[in-house]
């Protein structure tokens, strides 16, 4: 899994993949984003964190957390 920057500067995380991540099928979780039942948070690393960013995304039945180093590659992860 990867997380990349699109043209605006946004990060961007490709949707089948998160969608493994969270244990649910691709469409269900289109669905649910566009209901808005589904949240995400991006939370860049400080001092001995400095170049990571931890994105954290819940749905009504799963939550994922990713780890990214600078260059956009997963470092770790937990699912709950």
């Amino acid at each position: 899994m990867r997380y990349d920057l699109d043209p605006s500067g946004n990060w961007v995380v490709d949707p089948d993949d998160l969608a493994a991540k969270l244990g649910l099928p691709s469409e269900r979780l289109q669905s649910e984003m566009k209901l808005g039942l589904v949240r995400s948070r991006v939370e860049r690393g400080s001092g001995d964190d400095e170049g990571r960013s931890r994105v954290t995304v819940q749905s009504r039945q799963a939550a994922w957390q990713g780890v990214f180093d600078l260059n956009g590659n997963l470092i770790s992860e937990r699912r709950w």
